[in-house]
């Protein structure tokens, strides 16, 4: 029965991306592409909505702040690709910027500019870029094992912005009920 329900949540699973293949052309790039637009979409969203007042929030000492999360998404997505040979900006990030960067119009700004980079650069890449071997912290690795791994970064702190976010009585916008 066990082996019959990983089979069964296995086939969910693929079942579930299935839209984002078909939907995006069937390659990965497409596929990545689309869901780097979802993720933009809702941590600019979360960025954007919730108040300045709260982005020096963090749910315990020695526990990333909301703005903390932010930048530290915008520096993770510049420095994933320079995994695959693309250069990071110039100014783009300091080593500091999750401790200096907290102006909510600064920090949003850095998050659209991060996703913009990401996006333009893996629109540049072919399909068969994706199989590039490159070095992910020290190890093989493959492109597409690079901006898997981002793809999961990201969304890893998607979900903790939601909860700090709730914790604070923001509704994420893309889960309000229209009227």
């Amino acid at each position: 029965m066990t082996q019959l329900n990983s089979k069964l949540v296995g086939l969910c699973l693929v079942l579930a991306a299935a839209p984002l293949f078909g939907q995006a052309g069937g390659s990965f790039k497409d596929a990545y592409l689309a869901q780097l637009k979802d993720v933009e979409s809702k941590v600019v969203a979360l960025a954007e909505t919730t108040p300045q007042e709260k982005y020096s929030w963090r749910p315990a000492e020695g526990v990333r702040s909301v703005s903390e999360v932010f930048v530290h998404i915008a520096s993770a997505n510049f420095f994933f690709v320079t995994m695959t040979g693309v250069k990071m900006p110039a100014g783009a990030v300091a080593p500091n910027s999750e401790k200096t960067v907290t102006d909510k119009a600064k920090v949003v700004a850095l998050l659209k500019q991060s996703f913009a980079h990401v996006r333009d650069n893996v629109s540049a890449m072919s399909d068969a870029d994706m199989a590039k071997e490159t070095k992910m912290f020290g190890k093989p690795a493959t492109y597409e094992t690079v901006l898997f791994t981002m793809a999961n970064h990201m969304h890893e702190h998607l979900g903790q912005s939601i909860a700090y976010a709730r914790t604070n009585g923001i509704v994420p916008p893309w889960s309000k009920k229209e009227n």
